[in-house]
């Protein structure tokens, strides 16, 4: 099942327009690529195990934010049980962290899940990305026991949020 596509464009500072997509989309796969390089640094030794999980193909919900044009986050969620999706591939540029972005993505995200049918939404990330796990409590995320494949992985964080 795949949300509704649709474009939100809002007028503030900057020129923000939200994309629902899916994983062909040319600046989602740049975004990926950016992403992929941040997280071979900040996964260590461990970038090969986590790299494994990260299809993009099998992804079918996906956000892309630009900002004046320019693409410059990228989210999408996925089937995780019959009441939940799991956040997957969340990625902002450097250069625009700290201005929303991330936030506006995720909201999105969330607002496909509940269109979608879903109750809750579940994520993991690296405890070694600080900001991530700040933003994710931020956004009222909880801190849940690591599921599935993050089970003894010292360095995954896993979170859920009820929608």
């Amino acid at each position: 099942m795949q949300c509704a596509s649709s474009v939100h464009q809002e007028k503030d500072k900057m020129s923000i327009k939200i994309r629902r997509t899916n994983s062909e989309n040319k600046d989602f796969i740049q975004l990926i690529k950016e992403l992929d390089a941040y997280l071979k640094i900040t996964d260590e030794d461990e970038h090969d195990f986590y790299n494994q999980f990260h299809n993009t193909d099998v992804l079918k919900n996906i956000v892309v934010i630009y900002v004046d044009e320019i693409a410059v986050g990228c989210g999408a969620i996925k089937k995780f049980d019959e009441t939940s999706v799991e956040i997957k591939r969340m990625f902002v540029a450097l250069n625009k962290r700290g201005s929303g972005v991330a936030q506006k993505m995720l909201q999105e995200l969330e607002m496909c899940a509940k269109e979608l049918g879903y109750q809750k939404c579940v994520l993991e990330t690296g405890v070694r990305q600080v900001e991530a796990v700040q933003f994710y409590k931020k956004c009222e995320y909880q801190v849940i026991p690591n599921y599935g494949q993050y089970q003894g992985m010292e360095n995954s964080i896993c979170f859920e949020k009820q929608l």
